[in-house]
């Protein structure tokens, strides 16, 4: 049987680990995965000033052309144990869909496989990043006013990144489509929400896309569920939207994650 983690980090990651790529591939080789994909957080669009306190949502430019290359070589070195796909994971940020367009141009045709994920939320002149952290949500709050406009932000812009004419290269797979819910616990919207991801669900199938089913959420300790949720995955195997494991793994240890408790 054909093992897949499709939502991998490196120790390109301005903000997980520096555990070596190495570590990772051993430990998915130990764990039975026949196939990986590193889809490491994509360079920022240009022009886009990152709005994190932190300022290391995605990896430089610079370190672009090196996490490439580092791949490529232990693809080659690995090819007789495991199947290593090279991927990014790509911000869709509204308002600079064309400047996102362009990059994929340009690397998108080494790219095995990749992510297309919104992190990043337009309110009128700011982009927040909702997922950064509990307090960081806290501020949105002042901000939108509520948990369900917040909601309302994020399942639109969801839609928008589907719609969106990024080019030829264009990913394949929606990440963690519910990754709103990451502070649910502290924040529950008033309604459910399921017309929402249903209609986001239509869209994948429309556009031919895939699934990201995310572990990582299960470990969050006020989200306590996949990305998405166990009910929204029942609805897209029905539709055979191609579901895809990731552990969104941001240090090795983090492989697997989830998994046991997925319907997979």
């Amino acid at each position: 049987m054909t093992k897949i983690d499709g939502h991998i980090h490196s120790p390109y990651c301005p903000h997980g680990t520096k555990d070596p790529f190495e570590k990772y591939i051993e430990q998915a080789i130990q764990l039975g995965y026949t196939q990986i994909t590193f889809t490491e957080h994509a360079p920022l669009p240009k022009g886009f000033v990152d709005t994190t306190p932190t300022m290391d949502s995605g990896m430089t430019r610079e370190s672009l052309d090196l996490y490439l290359s580092d791949l490529k070589e232990l693809q080659n070195r690995y090819s007789h144990k495991i199947n290593i796909l090279i991927g990014l994971e790509v911000d869709f940020i509204e308002g600079y869909e064309k400047e996102t367009t362009d990059f994929l141009n340009t690397y998108g045709m080494v790219l095995d496989d990749s992510i297309l994920s919104v992190h990043f939320l337009h309110n009128k002149n700011s982009w927040d990043c909702l997922d950064y952290s509990h307090e960081y949500f806290n501020r949105m709050l002042e901000t939108y006013g509520s948990v369900d406009l917040i909601y309302d932000k994020y399942y639109d812009t969801v839609k928008k990144s589907i719609l969106a004419e990024l080019g030829n290269y264009k990913p394949k797979r929606i990440g963690h489509m519910t990754l709103v819910r990451k502070f649910q616990k502290l924040h529950k919207p008033t309604h459910s929400y399921e017309q929402e991801t249903n209609d986001i669900l239509k869209l994948i199938k429309e556009h031919d896309l895939q699934l990201d089913y995310n572990g990582a959420g299960l470990l969050k300790p006020y989200c306590q569920e996949t990305y998405p949720s166990e009910d929204i995955i029942k609805k897209a195997k029905a539709l055979n939207i191609p579901i895809i494991y990731g552990s969104d793994a941001h240090q090795a240890k983090d492989l697997n994650q989830g998994r046991e408790k997925m319907l997979l």
